[in-house]
């Protein structure tokens, strides 16, 4: 005898089920979900940015980085390391056993560089991007070629001409706007597909300083000092966006012992998160003029905490769950290095206060917001 059915559909209620079924065989795949059991836009997989702070602020209530299946902006001003976090992020992503393809239309990255970021080259195509067309066209044959996960990256979609500028002469006017609109129908083709093959689009971007016109130009400057190109239509595609900018002083750079710069510190701010965290901020420092470029992680996390410390005098402790340790800011990485304990209590008290509280809406949003963001 057959099995009954675990829900019986009610006399007058339509069957939900065999209207997807009838759906996909449409579609020719699965397009019709049941949210309760599948949710195709659920982010399942995060690439570490390489930065444990900005992992930790970017999603609500989880440990993350750049999203999986999604189309995410990395933009910033000039020599903010944009190229050093994306290298970052294609580093881990190799180790999540994803293949990276890198488009570089600036011609400024050197495999030595890569490698220093921990990246396989092995494990990357490196390609020249043309144009913007090349480039989208190129990514859309791949996702529909490729067995494996993908990861795209996309160094920089301000500096990759339209075919139109290639070919055309030097005045900005004969090709206005083509760009954006050649990337607003390519966002729409490419959004489900990336989707769907579990594939990750990272776009680096320029910040430029907006200039806005009409009377309400100076409350605009204001307000947004910033702005990318693209079009608006790339705002929309975009479910996650962080902001690159950095100080111009010389207690920005990280400089070695003889004085000479190998570093700098990088406020990052997401200015756009679809996973509840836009608006918030962190800071980190980025080498470049050491052997081993990347993230120095473990600096940044003092200044994620401190604040959730006890002080006394020139002394921090760390104070959770019975366990207490004092110590100097100037010790912090070396104990960091040297103690287990020390830098598992470190991980655990930052989940605790910089991802949990955040999710509770525990203690004040200065704690997690900059001034001008609840102001």
């Amino acid at each position: 005898m057959a099995k009954k059915k675990e829900k019986e559909v009610k006399a007058g209620r339509v069957d939900m089920s065999a209207m997807r079924a009838m759906i996909n065989k449409k579609a020719g795949r699965n397009v019709a979900h049941d949210l309760r059991e599948d949710n195709p836009t659920e982010v399942k997989q995060w690439i570490p940015t390489g930065s444990r702070w900005l992992d930790s602020i970017i999603c609500k209530g989880k440990y993350a980085g750049i999203p999986v299946g999604k189309i995410t902006e990395l933009a910033g001003l000039e020599s903010t390391g944009k190229s050093f976090l994306a290298a970052q992020c294609a580093a881990n992503a190799q180790k999540m056993g994803i293949g990276v393809i890198y488009f570089d239309s600036e011609s400024a990255i050197d495999p030595t560089f890569l490698e220093k970021a921990g990246c396989d080259l092995g494990g990357m195509m490196y390609i020249q991007a043309q144009s913007v067309e090349f480039v989208l066209e190129t990514i859309e044959e791949l996702l529909g070629a490729a067995d494996g996960q993908l990861l795209f990256i996309w160094d920089s979609l301000a500096f990759t001409p339209a075919v139109s500028d290639v070919e055309g002469d030097f005045n900005p006017q004969s090709s206005f706007a083509v760009k954006a609109r050649i990337l607003a129908k390519a966002m729409s083709k490419l959004v489900i597909p990336l989707a769907d093959k579990k594939a990750t689009f990272l776009v680096l971007n320029q910040l430029k300083t907006n200039i806005p016109q009409g009377p309400m130009a100076r409350q605009i400057i204001m307000t947004t000092p910033y702005t990318t190109p693209g079009g608006k239509a790339m705002h929309y595609a975009y479910s996650l966006r962080v902001w690159l900018t950095g100080r111009k002083s010389k207690a920005a750079y990280v400089l070695d012992d003889n004085g000479f710069r190998i570093g700098s510190e990088v406020r990052a701010k997401l200015e756009k998160s679809r996973f509840g965290t836009q608006g918030r901020t962190c800071t980190f420092r980025i080498l470049w003029g050491t052997e081993s470029i990347g993230v120095q992680c473990n600096e940044s996390l003092f200044e994620a905490l401190k604040s959730f410390m006890t002080v006394a005098g020139s002394w921090y402790t760390l104070e959770r769950n019975g366990y207490s340790k004092k110590f100097q800011p100037s010790k912090w990485v070396e104990i960091m290095e040297s103690d287990p304990e020390f830098k598992q209590q470190v991980y655990d008290f930052m989940d605790e206060v910089i991802v949990q509280k955040f999710e509770k809406r525990e203690g004040s949003a200065s704690d997690f917001y900059e001034v001008d963001e609840i102001s």
